[in-house]
């Protein structure tokens, strides 16, 4: 007699076995491969191979069942993949969905159920550089139980994830599992990479996700490596307790009331995990903790006897499925310290079960803090640093052990010598994670590229004048800017009071409000500074007429204008009378318990509080350094004081605290900021630096997007064959602390209809010279008058209108003209030249000719005088941030119209740039620009010498000159082992072997 479990579980089987055999391909009929199937089952399975019984199943299901899971996977998979040829449709759209619904030839019912379940996730995939590597992590190939990744999404749902961001979520964790090696693989393999998501934007959440599957799919041992400070790697520790480990793996029969966390509000609330009984009892399997929340990996305290594994097969080893999936699984967090890893490669070296038998996941968090080398190892006797020689015996002795590091700021780790087989260089994939829905980043603290002149900014559509606020001190005794930022700390406060009240939200909706001032990392410093802050408090009246009336101004001029436009639904009060209410039980939150600050800075004497926001409500101003700065989270974080000097990109970014998720109070978010500091002879523009940081981050994730663009199913390039994408746009502000880069160099560049722009103009005069001289023919060539042109981008609203004077260039001359410019870096240049080249040259060209756009200002100043007729035009105000490169060169506004003329955008409406439009065309757009150091000697009618003009230009190559085989890169490769030989692979297919 068949149970309603076997039922289940032959129905489950039936759906592996079917789904399994579509996994690397196209979808197919399903109800004849569930036939096929049920005759290898049971004799019982061919009643379950219907689309009547799977329609009945899923009437009953819910979007956590196992067979909802597999189908979940195998559909996310079909709506992702972006090299199919069963369809023509975008990939993660319902038109996608739609045709997998037809192959597989189900009915109208069944789809709308598969669809209700499991909705197809319009989110952004992640973008992976990847080696070729064998499919395993599939339906078919899942033999173990999934039992933790369920219950971690079941978890996130009740936490109020949308289905979108939880299946983003999925997506973005298989992409990182399916690339590491089968466990249950009888050959070795190590697999090592790289996940690059955003500061604070919850990659712990991916990797939680990552750990659950992995277990789920064999996985038994996991390091996670928790930063170098405890109070990081205490906050890791309860995450992955609280979401994945569970109460009953706590606890482990004990009494609740002695566990670590009994102490913890969401212990006692019933926000920790929970599976009714240990996993092991309901036929799971369970996860033993090797650290706690208080206590770090300890020798001998929980170590030799707890690392052992048990088999049920004696004579087989442990990684074969009839041991494997019956094993417990050890979770252990551990602090990336010396003596702390040390510990744990002394214990494992003790225990009995071979080492090469286990299956290890390694995960580092903060991977480019401490784990990476910067000795000099080409140097005689030259030993690795501390950390990276501990992770590296630790994936020495374990040969199973697969290393994924994660980061926001990866530029330490792609520096990393691929040739250095012992490092944690991520030699089979780099995965970057799409931006998060509702996310806060520094790009929302920038206007990037805007479309409004200064002149028409406002705060709704310019996000610094939202919430950025300049901090301007006369001397070191001007307390004038932290004291309104501390009024604003209040006010903040206030306005959350409110919004809980009127919201109907209940008590504690905001359960924590905190400033965060940020000086030093000196401890002597923030002693001073406590005390500075102290007396401001103390002094500020906030239950008083005078503070009121300072907040009053600050409420009139900055937080009801700006909420006014940016409160997203949220409660703003109509008038200050109507918010005063709330300012004193506001205050009396902060400072009522006569401490209102909590220093965090590891010094015991001024140490005034514990910033444990797992223990309790927080509404505290934060003074802090180094322990505030790298990966800790500071919840609640509204207003932020910052003056922090730094002299690298990574360190800067990662002090950033203000990014992340602000829920129910984007609008209140405010960031202080030291503009213009003095360091030596230098001054320090800290907002400057972030945008700078900006515009490198979002470069590098550009160009990983378009290198992960594969062709006929296979990878373009692989991680060692990425060329060096980061770069340094501001002299004082260095990308990390790099002494190795990668080993390639990119040879051609291939841009067909995308907006390409040098910047590694020359600055010795004679080459100046010489690149004017070069362009002067074109320029007397151009219309004596400009033209009005438009278009709009398509994701714009503005249409971008400007004048330019206009003329054309045969191709040949074009490339004979840039040929011979000269650059300050040609190697920046040469992969477009090469391209430029290609496209003239072929046969037949792909390119005719090119439009030559010079756009002119409106106004009558910013005017040179060139050539010899001494013809006025428009020049453009650029300096150089990095020798020899400049930041951006272009407008934004000047794109639209070149992108539509060669093609890359549609019909833009208007009659002067339609007639500019012909096949096979491209543009140039020419740039004059005069140095800061050279525009004090224009003279009064615009005359200049030559060898004070850099000729710049940007280009469009015709949307239609692209390759034969789909390819937009060439690389040169550097062997090691020939002393620097240069290898050209002219090759296509040889070039990405």
């Amino acid at each position: 007699m068949t149970t309603p479990d076997n039922a289940a579980d032959i129905r489950l089987d039936l759906h592996h076995r079917a789904l399994g055999d579509m996994s690397s391909g196209r979808p197919k009929r399903l109800v004849r491969a569930l036939e096929y199937q049920a005759e290898d089952v049971s004799p019982e399975a061919a009643e379950y191979a219907d689309e009547a019984d799977f329609l009945s199943a899923l009437r009953d299901a819910r979007a956590t069942d196992r067979l909802v899971e597999v189908w979940r996977k195998q559909l996310t998979r079909w709506d992702y993949n972006e090299n199919v040829v069963w369809s023509s449709r975008p990939p993660h759209t319902d038109e996608r969905r739609a045709d997998v619904y037809e192959l597989l030839g189900i009915g109208d019912e069944t789809r709308k159920l598969l669809s209700a379940l499991v909705p197809v996730s319009k989110a952004t995939g992640a973008v992976v550089i990847s080696t070729e590597h064998t499919p395993w992590y599939t339906p078919q190939s899942l033999q173990g139980r999934p039992w933790y990744w369920p219950a971690y999404r079941r978890l996130l749902a009740d936490k109020g994830w949308s289905e979108d961001v939880v299946a983003g979520l999925d997506e973005a964790s298989d992409r990182v599992v399916e690339r590491l090696a089968d466990p249950t693989a009888a050959e070795t393999y190590q697999s090592k990479g790289l996940v690059v998501g955003y500061v604070q934007s919850g990659k712990t959440a991916n990797f939680a996700g990552v750990i659950a599957k992995a277990v789920d799919a064999g996985y038994r041992l996991v390091i996670v490596l928790g930063g170098t400070l405890n109070m990081l790697r205490a906050q890791t520790q309860r995450r992955l307790d609280m979401e994945l480990v569970g109460r009953e793996n706590i606890v482990r029969g004990a009494s609740e009331y002695e566990s670590d966390y009994a102490d913890d509000p969401a212990w006692s609330q019933g926000k920790f995990a929970t599976f009714g009984a240990l996993p092991s009892s309901l036929g799971a399997f369970d996860i033993h903790r090797m650290t706690t929340r208080d206590d770090d990996y300890q020798s001998l305290l929980q170590g030799i006897v707890a690392l052992e594994y048990e088999k049920q097969e004696p004579g087989l080893p442990l990684y074969d499925p009839r041991n494997l999936h019956r094993a417990p699984a050890r979770l252990m967090v551990v602090k990336k310290n010396k003596q702390v890893l040390g510990k744990l490669v002394k214990d494992l070296r003790k225990i009995k079960t071979p080492l090469s038998e286990i299956p290890v996941l390694i995960v580092d968090d903060e991977s480019d803090e401490a784990s990476v080398n910067t000795s000099d190892l080409a140097k005689p006797n030259a030993e690795r640093t501390a950390i990276n020689q501990k992770i590296s015996e630790l994936l020495q002795m374990l040969p199973r052990a697969q290393y994924v590091g994660y980061t926001a700021t990866p530029f330490a780790n792609v520096f990393v010598d691929p040739s250095d087989t012992e490092d944690i260089f991520p030699k089979d994939f780099i995965i970057s994670l799409p931006r998060p829905t509702a996310y806060m980043g520094a790009r929302d603290f920038h206007d990037l590229d805007s479309d409004f002149s200064d002149e028409e900014r406002t705060y709704s559509n310019s996000n610094e004048m939202a919430h950025v606020r300049d901090i301007v001190v006369e001397d070191d005794e001007d307390d004038t800017c932290l004291e309104r930022a501390m009024d604003m700390f209040v006010l903040t406060a206030a306005m959350k009071l409110y919004r809980e009240d009127k919201g109907g939200l209940g008590d504690g909706y905001f359960q924590h409000h905190t400033m965060l001032i940020h000086e030093s990392v000196r401890q002597d410093a923030h002693r001073e500074l406590l005390g500075r802050v102290t007396r401001l408090w103390w002094d500020a009246g906030y239950l008083g007429a005078r503070g009121h009336e300072r907040l009053r101004t600050l409420f009139d001029t900055d937080v009801a204008p700006v909420s006014a436009v940016r409160a997203d639904g949220q409660a703003v009060p109509a008038s200050f009378e109507e918010l005063a209410p709330y300012i004193g039980p506001a205050s009396i939150r902060i400072g009522g318990d006569q401490r209102p600050i909590i220093v965090v800075n590891g010094d015991k004497d001024i140490e005034t509080g514990e910033a444990d926001f797992d223990k309790r409500s927080i509404w505290k101003i934060l003074i802090g350094g180094q322990k505030l700065a790298r990966g800790f989270t500071v919840e609640g974080l509204t207003v932020s004081y910052f003056r922090r000097r730094a002299g690298n990109a990574s360190t800067l970014m990662q002090m950033g605290r203000w990014f992340g998720f602000r829920q129910g109070y984007r609008d209140l978010v405010r960031l202080y900021l030291g503009r213009q500091e003095t360091m030596g002879r230098k001054d320090i523009d800290l907002y400057a630096g972030f945008e700078a940081i900006c515009r490198d981050e979002e470069a590098f994730r550009s160009e990983l997007a378009q290198y992960a663009v594969t062709v006929d199913g296979r990878p373009q390039i692989t991680p060692d064959r990425v060329p060096p994408l980061v770069s340094q746009h501001i002299p004082w502000l260095k990308p990390t602390s790099p002494n190795k880069m990668y080993n390639s160099r990119l040879v051609t560049l291939r841009s067909p209809g995308q907006w390409q722009e040098p910047t590694a103009y020359p600055t010795k005069a004679s080459d100046l010279r010489h690149n004017t001289n070069l362009w002067m023919p074109v320029l007397d060539s151009l219309s004596a008058e400009p033209t009005q042109v438009s278009c709009h981008l398509p994701d714009k609203a503005v249409t971008h209108r400007y004048a330019a004077l206009t003329g054309r260039i045969g191709a040949d001359a074009l490339l004979d003209l840039v040929s011979r410019a000269r650059w300050g870096a040609p190697s920046q240049f040469d992969p477009h030249l090469d391209y430029l080249r290609e496209i003239t040259t072929s046969t037949p060209a792909q390119v005719d000719d090119w439009i030559v756009l010079a756009p002119q200002h409106s106004q009558a100043g910013r005017r040179i005088r060139l050539g010899a007729t001494g013809r006025a035009y428009s020049y453009f105000a650029r300096d150089r941030r990095r020798y020899p490169l400049f930041g951006a060169v272009s407008d934004l506004k000047h794109r639209a119209v070149a992108l539509r003329i060669a093609g890359a955008l549609a019909d833009s409406g208007d009659a002067a740039v339609e007639g500019l439009v012909a096949p096979r065309r491209g543009v140039i757009v020419l740039y004059p620009i005069v140095e800061s150091e050279h525009r004090a000697t224009l003279v009064e009618d615009g005359s200049l010498d030559p060898s004070r003009i850099v000729m710049a230009f940007d280009f469009v190559a015709p949307a239609s000159a692209r390759s034969d085989d789909g390819r937009v890169l060439r690389f040169t490769t550097v062997d090691s082992s020939q002393e620097g030989v240069a290898i050209i692979d002219t090759a296509p297919k040889a070039a990405f072997r």
